[in-house]
């Protein structure tokens, strides 16, 4: 067990008051020196030393601070009568350098604290700790071409025991490299006390090793005994373009058929000592002597090899084959290098060459010639020209000779005989001669036909050889139809409409006509009929001209007759509708009549129903009243016929309503309150109950007339109730329309002011003046 000492740090004084004396005496202690050292396996407690005091009276001793009543607790323990100190567990170094303690003796008659002094115990550090890599395992990639001198990783170390002391030095060393070749050697370079460098040097080469396995030690410099743990480094590698491909030869049929495109013809196959699927592996392909683009070569990326296609197609009266060369690179560039010597000394001696831009390996890249074959089969033979175009007047009869088409066979090996037929024609206006190629006419053609764009008239025409298999040729005919004038002017509308003004206004109107110049416009413009001070035209020729209305013309619509002629003569009469109205600017004329006549129909949908169902009730009633005896017409004064009051403006009819009818209500009401029965419309009591007899002998006698009349007699009341026959009906929007018209006007109405002549009354027949009483009774004094 190595000794503890203990430091005195304040100078060691007694001072000792006897009991009952006023003179002081000066006392010393005496310690002694004790080592010991950190983790200490005991057994425990052990003596570390013993307090001596020379003293006359007795003492009681005591320890306080680190290892006692501190951290690290419990460590220390002084017999406080003969001051003996024990040692009772461990102390690690790492932790506690160093404990800080206060003894004290204390007057055993007194109880009073006669000395205090500060000590230090120091915990003396052994080699219990290895050096400790951070991380434990390292990771590293390097291309396979770079340079040697280059850092492969930098690694780093740590020692728990004291730097100061040999225990907490270390040093890296490597102990092993895996696989083991001979073209590259790893060695190290410390950068600090716990840093150190991992460097190469040589040529790495992937097909030799992708992978190297690297175990690096660091060891401390402990005096007993040395302490080590290692490290392992795993340096991949990338692969890089150091081998060249090369061609070593070619499948496939080298031949194609003239003509033919966008098929495959040749694969070339290429060796390549790179890794498989790597950039460095993968082809890529170049042809050469290839200047009109007959050829495109793609790699397949499965099998690395060039496919040649055919991207034009070849004529083989032209060319029978093609001879082109292909030459083969890798997606990354070349580079290289050598070991040409391995001297003692950091770096060893290599030879390198990277590619670069203007900067290739002599005689690369290599050419390797490709010939192509040509297959002869049988053309199409072509139209003479291929776009023929023949011009033609319109209106020509049927049947005029257009033109011959031509042809040629450019087949030199197969037959040259062929026919003609016709493609695509819209409108049919051709025929064609198979044998000859004469084209006709097949119909009368016409220039403003709207299959024609430009004047000019298409069809598709083909011609047939008799080879096998039969090929064909196509070819357009361009027939470009001259115009005649066979089309009249017409206005392009014929409503207008204009605003009232108190000076003359004016708008414009336009003609148009289908002929072309020189058989349409200028136009020449004409107004007929009684126009003089109220309508005219300015100018007269012209494609647009202007219609002027003078201040002379009232409100309404105008019709008026305009003759318009062509710069030929060709004319024609037609109508121009214009409707004049209350306006400022903008003639809102048509609105105002679209929008009265949208209002209106729906008023005159109403009256057209309430006057079918007028008409249909009348109709009932008329069956009815005139199946039986037919009577004539009887004046008012006649008993049982009444003439009703009526505002109904309807139409009449030949059959007048009984008053049996209307008294069928009343009757009725009688019969269910009897108590009620009075004068009615006219009729006694006496005369209702008596008809009420009558009417149940009737009621049984015919109770399905009766109900048809009493239904009749109340449709009719309903009708003589204006704007109750159609219900009750809120307002529906059916559509939207637009804002409101501001401030509308309705276009001005003259109607003739004629006063009723009241000696018309003197020539009425004897039946209506029943009915002159009740509409002009002021007349009839």
């Amino acid at each position: 067990m190595r000794k503890l000492t203990l430091a005195l740090f304040f100078a060691v004084y007694i001072c000792s008051v006897a009991v009952h004396s006023r003179i002081r005496q000066k006392r010393t202690w005496i310690i002694d020196s004790f080592n010991i050292e950190e983790e200490n396996p005991g057994p425990f407690p052990y003596l570390l030393g013993t307090i001596e005091l020379d003293r006359k009276y007795l003492v009681n001793f005591r320890l306080h601070g680190s290892g006692v009543d501190k951290e690290p607790k419990e460590v220390l323990k002084i017999n406080q009568r003969n001051g003996q100190i024990w040692v009772h567990k461990k102390v690690d170094y790492e932790t506690f350098q160093l404990l800080q303690l206060t003894f004290e003796a204390t007057n055993v008659s007194s109880d009073k604290v006669d000395t205090r002094l500060g000590v230090e115990v120091k915990i003396l550090d052994i080699n219990d700790h290895a050096p400790v890599f951070s991380p434990p395992h390292y990771q590293a990639t390097m291309n396979e071409s770079s340079a040697q001198g280059q850092v492969v990783e930098t690694m780093n170390a740590t020692d728990g025991d004291d730097s100061q002391t040999p225990n907490g030095t270390f040093s890296f060393n490597i102990i092993s490299v895996t696989p083991k070749t001979d073209n590259v050697e790893f060695f190290l370079e410390p950068t600090g006390a716990s840093i150190t460098e991992i460097f190469f040097r040589g040529c790495l080469d992937y097909e030799k090793a992708n992978t190297y396995t690297i175990v690096v030690e660091a060891k401390d410099h402990g005096d007993k005994v040395q302490l080590s743990s290692t490290s392992t480094v795993t340096m991949n590698i990338t692969d890089k373009n150091n081998h060249l491909p090369e061609i070593t030869g070619q499948t496939g049929p080298g031949r194609v058929k003239e003509r033919e495109s966008g098929v495959e013809v040749l694969r070339v196959q290429v060796a390549d000592k790179d890794s498989p699927g790597s950039q460095a592996w993968k082809a890529k392909y170049t042809i050469h002597g290839d200047k009109e683009t007959y050829f495109k070569i793609e790699t397949d990326p499965k099998t690395n090899e060039g496919v040649i296609t055919v991207l034009k197609a070849m004529d083989y009266e032209e060319q029978t084959s093609r001879n082109v060369s292909i030459s083969v690179a890798n997606e990354v560039p070349y580079f290289s290098c050598e070991i040409t010597g391995r001297p003692a000394k950091r770096l060893w001696d290599v030879k390198t060459f990277n590619e670069g831009p203007g900067k290739s390996l002599p005689g690369f890249p290599k050419l390797y010639p490709v010939s192509i074959a040509v297959e002869d089969v049988n053309d199409p033979p072509e139209f003479v020209p291929p776009v023929r175009k023949v011009g033609i007047m319109e209106n020509t009869k049927l049947g005029t000779h257009l033109c011959t088409l031509e042809a040629k066979d450019p087949d030199k090996t197969f037959s040259s005989k062929f026919h003609f037929t016709k493609g695509d024609d819209v409108d049919n206006w051709i025929t064609v001669d198979p044998e000859t190629g004469e084209v006709f006419t097949a119909k009368v053609l016409d220039r403003e036909s709207p299959l024609l764009k430009n004047s000019s008239y298409s069809v598709i025409l083909y011609v047939v050889d008799n080879g096998e298999p039969p090929m064909t040729g196509t070819g357009t005919l361009i027939i470009q139809v001259g115009d005649l004038n066979d089309n009249l002017p017409i206005l392009e509308v014929n409503t207008l409409g204009m605003c009232l003004s108190d000076e003359a206004t004016m708008t414009n109107i336009t003609a148009v006509d289908l002929d072309l110049p020189p058989y349409s416009s200028p136009f020449t413009y004409e107004l007929l009929g009684d126009v003089k001070g109220k309508w005219s035209i300015d100018p007269t020729r012209g494609t647009t001209v202007h219609l002027v209305k003078e201040n002379t013309v009232y409100s309404g619509v105008h019709e008026l007759q305009i003759k318009v002629s062509d710069n030929q003569g060709l004319s024609l009469t037609q109508n121009l509708s214009v409707t004049v109205c209350d306006c400022t600017s903008t003639p809102n004329c048509h609105l105002r009549r679209s929008s009265g006549a949208q209002v209106g129909s729906t008023a005159v949908s109403i009256m057209i129903f309430a006057f079918l169902l007028l008409l249909a009730i009348l109709l009932m009633a008329f069956l009815i009243s005139c199946k039986h005896e037919k009577k004539m017409i009887m004046t008012d004064d006649e008993p049982g016929w009444r003439l009703l009051k009526s505002n109904t403006e309807t139409l009449g009819t030949d059959c007048k309503v009984p008053a049996k009818i209307t008294q069928l209500e009343s009757i009725q009401a009688i019969k269910a309150k009897p108590n009620l029965i009075s004068t009615h419309d006219g009729i006694s009591k006496q005369e209702v109950i008596q008809q009420n007899h009558q009417q149940d002998y009737y009621d049984s006698t015919f109770p399905k007339e009766q109900l048809l009349r009493r239904s009749l007699q109340r449709n009719l009341f309903q009708l003589q109730a204006p704007g109750e026959e159609l219900g009750d009906y809120e307002p529906h929007c059916y559509a939207y329309e637009g804002e409101p018209m501001i401030d509308p006007q309705l276009d001005a109405i003259s109607l003739p002011e004629n006063d009723f002549n009241p000696n018309v009354l003197t020539n009425l027949d004897w039946q209506f003046n029943k009915l002159a009483s009740i509409c002009r009774p002021d007349l009839m004094l």
